[in-house]
């Protein structure tokens, strides 16, 4: 049994040692940069919401309950941005590669298909 690196490719299909790599499967693939960079961002929008929720409550309330929301208004911030900044793991899960079939050659046309002559009408709509 012949191995897949061994079998004769057709001659259309061209193969260059620094262009050849493993195909990956795209179910194992990371999350996108995207993705994640937008994830960051609502996260970090929503923890800066409930900062600006406890300055407004803070001036509303009295005693322990306002110092409460004082130092949660102050120390909010940091922690949004700290959130922000954690980037996920851009490698993902092992990835383990497809088994790649090379595409097969077309067909060889018959030498009357270049003078064959469709027959019909042209309908304009």
């Amino acid at each position: 049994m012949r191995r897949d690196e061994d079998r004769e490719q057709p001659r259309w299909v061209r193969s260059h040692p620094s262009t050849a790599r493993e195909i990956q499967s795209v179910t194992s693939a990371p999350v996108s940069a995207a993705d994640d960079q937008g994830h960051r961002i609502r996260r970090y929008l929503l923890t800066m919401g409930i900062r600006v929720i406890c300055g407004a409550l803070a001036l509303f309330t009295q005693g322990w309950v306002r110092w409460t929301f004082v130092a949660l208004a102050v120390v909010l911030p940091y922690i949004a941005v700290v959130m922000a900044n954690a980037v996920g793991p851009r490698s993902g899960e092992a990835v383990t590669p497809v088994d790649h079939q090379p595409p097969t050659a077309l067909p060889a046309s018959a030498e009357d298909d270049e003078d064959r002559t469709i027959s019909g009408r042209i309908v304009d709509s």
